[in-house]
């Protein structure tokens, strides 16, 4: 491996990047350095980035913003793949695009857009009410709520101002609020490595549950995001709300449910609660809650531990049971958890992931040991 970060061209038309510390592309600012990595800007570079690591023999890893991913201290001795290609698009309508807030440091080289003269014919397989919007698989989420909110469209405003590329969304079947991607997903443009094709993934494709799909389980690392298509609506949410978005709205008597409205009540929410993971070193949400059967809600339930039940099953929240351990604003080998959303995990001062793995097995271990619950991870791990 080179001493110093360089870019090089090779035989390929897409500019391959050596050396690159993890830690300068995710927001949890830890890892060591990727070998390469090379950030695609057009449908037909994708190809040829997984053809790179074919010929030198290398694993691949498809990175988004990095806000949900970790780097171990050894690095990674393959190719990191970063989709920059951007846009979006009403079907019929011509690609928009408008650029992400600047990333800081967790990016290699700036991002250019990929656009697209005219669109092909519309669909005509959704309602007449109905509007489908494509989105390029490197547009900055919050760029799309955006766009869907600006014109009167409902489905994902409760998905402002999560920290993520659009092509990563569907990977972990992102939600909050009581919204899901999954909610308003058609179908998404996909490079199949296995198989070396460009291929159509329906809904059903991905058999989508809580922050999950085949993209991160049974055909983890197989698809390369181009784009995806989600189906939206005129209108508004309806009541009741979920429950810290019914609390705001009660509290500052609030009667504007458009989803304007809504995204900004969710994005005062987010700014309360959860730190801008470019200003303090953090993953967003480090724990899954814990999904009980309905016996052992019962259980739970007689023991005096507070249980949810949603769309998603019966569900014990993993903030609170972080928080009746005591450990909620503790600080844990360089790791402090939040004292205000005991599932983030900042990083204050810690050097190494080594550090992490040290607060994270002290985290579980004390939950495990009071509630007999296994707290499961949800950022990724580069390796």
């Amino acid at each position: 491996m080179l001493n110093n970060p360089q870019s090089i061209w090779y035989n390929y038309p897409m500019r391959v990047n050596q050396n690159i510390l993890i830690s300068s592309l995710t927001t949890m600012r830890l890892g060591g350095a990727a070998r390469y990595v090379i950030e695609v800007e057009r449908p037909e570079e994708v190809p040829d980035a997984y053809g790179f690591a074919t010929q030198y023999h290398l694993p691949t890893f498809v990175l988004g913003y990095g806000a949900n991913t970790l780097g171990h201290d050894e690095g990674f001795e393959g190719v990191i793949i970063i989709n920059r290609m951007r846009g979006i698009l009403d079907i019929g309508q011509k690609w928009f695009s408008e650029g992400p807030p600047e990333p800081g440091k967790a990016r290699v080289s700036a991002p250019r857009p990929w656009r697209r003269a005219e669109a092909t014919q519309p669909e005509e397989s959704h309602s007449d009410q109905s509007t489908r919007i494509k989105v390029m698989g490197g547009e900055y989420w919050d760029n799309v709520v955006a766009y869907a909110c600006e014109r009167g469209l409902t489905g994902i405003e409760a998905l402002s101002k999560i920290p993520s590329l659009t092509g990563s969304a569907p990977v972990q079947n992102i939600g909050a609020y009581g919204q899901d991607i999954s909610d308003t997903f058609v179908e998404a443009e996909a490079y199949d490595s296995a198989t070396n094709t460009f291929v159509t993934l329906s809904k059903a494709d991905l058999q989508f549950s809580y922050r999950r799909s085949i993209l991160n389980t049974t055909a983890k690392n197989r698809y390369f995001i181009i784009s995806i298509t989600l189906e939206l609506q005129p209108g508004s949410m309806s009541p009741p709300f979920y429950n810290s978005i019914e609390k705001f709205i009660n509290d500052h008597n609030l009667t504007d449910f458009s989803p304007q409205g809504i995204r900004d009540i969710v994005s005062q929410l987010r700014a309360d609660k959860l730190p801008d993971p470019l200003e303090k070193a953090s993953a967003g949400s480090f724990f899954h809650n814990v999904y009980l059967t309905e016996e052992a809600a019962e259980i739970a339930t007689d023991k005096g531990i507070p249980v949810r039940h949603g769309k998603d099953g019966y569900k014990v929240s993993s903030a609170w049971l972080i928080e009746q351990c005591g450990f909620k604003g503790k600080l844990l080998h360089g790791i402090r958890v939040s004292d205000k959303a005991p599932l983030v995990l900042i990083n204050e001062s810690a050097t190494s992931y080594n550090d992490l793995a040290k607060a994270r097995s002290e985290i579980t271990g004390k939950v495990y040991d009071r509630f007999g619950y296994w707290l499961e991870q949800e950022p990724v791990e580069i390796q």
